[in-house]
């Protein structure tokens, strides 16, 4: 088992979900230059994959997390939230973390 340490504090912008619907039923995220109240800020980590995107690690206080949340750090990067897991360990709620699939706003170009 790998345990990833706090490496920063992360700051969650939950979006108000779930999202209104057009005509046809198709959700309609709100306007992305609007950030929603932070939720508030936590000891977590961030870390860049191979394939270019972000495995985030909130606190579970965070939960719910869902895609199109928004995550920032005290350095001022952000990144949108793509997928989210609340992940629990039976006995030991010290290990509880909120597991997060992110892109980095704005995304690096190669």
């Amino acid at each position: 088992m790998a345990v990833v340490l706090a490496n920063r504090q992360l700051t969650l912008y939950a979006l108000k979900h779930p999202w209104a619907r057009d005509a046809n039923g198709v959700p309609v995220p709100p306007d992305p230059t609007q950030r929603s109240e932070r939720r508030g800020t936590w000891p977590g980590s961030a870390l860049e994959q191979p394939d270019g995107t972000w495995s985030l690690r909130l606190d579970p206080a965070s939960w719910p997390v869902e895609p199109g949340d928004i995550v920032g750090d005290e350095t001022g990067m952000s990144w949108t939230v793509t997928t989210a897991r609340d992940h629990r360990v039976p006995g030991c709620p010290a290990a509880d973390y909120v597991q997060v699939t992110a892109t980095r706003n704005p995304p690096e170009v190669p």
